[in-house]
């Protein structure tokens, strides 16, 4: 742009220029005809004045007019092509400009995108599979939308009242007839058959599934009640404990999770109170994972003989899981004797799990038996 400025007072200082020298001894270009008989009409008034005698004056004054009027005309068509040149710089840098100017990108409308509503899965501590039971797609499908995103847990939203609602599947925890735990009274003595517990050392791992410390164990560990065998499969911890004795609660409750060869589940609950270290308990948080649903599979073995009390002495009930969706049909049977673990121990899961334990449910009626 500077150099088309630059050019164009070039072009006026010479027309100015131009302006006050003497005439051109030839015109730039033809004149045209409307010139050539100005040209012509002051020729012949030259000539008139000419032909007048004593007219030295006048012939003066004809000069001096034929001579500004060939200024004029040169002065003309040098700012004509001034014009001329002016139009046709404007005219370049205006195709050069839409030559470089960026075309403008079409950009589709923003759509945000769809988001489907995950459906809650329905966990458990006592089932297979890690403990961990998930409920059928047609029976998830169906759940309300208000608890569509919201996971079991001991507390808020997610807490136990509200459990049956979260998924058509733990409706049992709503309206079912036999509902675990309870507070265990009034039991019948009786001569109850010892349980007979066949458990021998076993590789086993440790999993923080998100509602509570869980050991898996490796097959071959038995118990057999009423001839019955069940195999056991994990045991795990709540806090505070969720059995109570005559309205006593413990300080935790290790639950040990058995399944027979038809799917049937019997569970051992051995309660837990303050005291002394125990050696079984510290082995599992030495194995503790560092992130949840990462389990950690031990170097060593476990023998779940140590987690007993002396004595075996039970009591005996039919209940339901203790977590969703709270299947009933599951025999319970809690060892009177509590065993003791240090307030070191009980801190650890404390920072953990403060309370993962499940309200004391309605007895209902049932027959609860105590051994002698």
């Amino acid at each position: 742009m500077r150099r088309y400025l630059a050019l164009l007072v070039t072009m006026l200082m010479a027309a100015a220029v131009h302006a006050n020298d003497p005439p051109p001894s030839k015109p730039i270009k033809p004149a045209s005809a409307k010139e050539e008989a100005s040209s012509s009409a002051s020729a012949s008034a030259s000539a008139k004045e000419e032909r007048k005698p004593n007219s030295k004056e006048g012939k003066e004054a004809a000069k001096e007019a034929a001579a500004r009027a060939k200024d004029a005309l040169a002065a003309d068509e040098l700012a004509a092509r001034i014009a001329d040149r002016l139009s046709v710089i404007r005219k370049e840098k205006d195709d050069a400009a839409s030559r470089t100017a960026p075309r403008a990108a079409a950009r589709p409308a923003y759509a945000p995108p769809i988001r489907r509503p995950e459906i809650a899965k329905a966990k458990n501590e006592h089932g297979v599979n890690g403990g961990s039971g998930t409920s059928s797609a047609a029976a998830a499908g169906s759940m309300a939308a208000s608890h569509a995103d919201i996971h079991w847990s001991y507390q808020g939203e997610g807490g136990p009242l509200n459990w049956g609602k979260l998924n058509p599947a733990n409706a049992k925890c709503d309206a079912g007839e036999r509902q675990s735990p309870i507070d265990i009274r009034d039991g019948i003595r009786v001569n109850l058959d010892p349980i007979a517990f066949d458990y021998k050392p076993s590789r086993f791992s440790v999993l923080d599934n998100g509602h509570t410390i869980q050991v898996n164990m490796g097959a071959g560990n038995y118990i057999n009640v009423l001839g019955h065998n069940y195999e056991l499969v994990q045991f795990h911890f709540h806090k505070p404990s969720e059995e109570r004795v005559n309205g006593k609660s413990f300080e935790m409750v290790a639950h040990l999770v058995h399944k027979d060869a038809d799917g049937k589940l019997a569970v051992v609950a051995v309660l837990i109170e303050r005291g002394k270290a125990h050696s079984l308990v510290q082995q599992v948080w030495n194995n503790l994972p560092l992130e949840k649903n990462d389990p950690v599979q031990a170097l060593t073995t476990m023998d779940l003989n140590d987690i007993l009390p002396v004595k075996r002495d039970y009591f005996t009930y039919m209940g339901s899981l203790t977590t969703p969706p709270c299947s009933e049909g599951v025999l319970w049977l809690v060892m009177k004797e509590p065993v003791e673990i240090s307030p070191d121990q009980l801190m650890i899961f404390s920072r953990l799990y403060p309370m993962n334990a499940r309200p004391i449910q309605k007895n209902s009626g049932r027959l609860i038996k105590e051994s002698n």
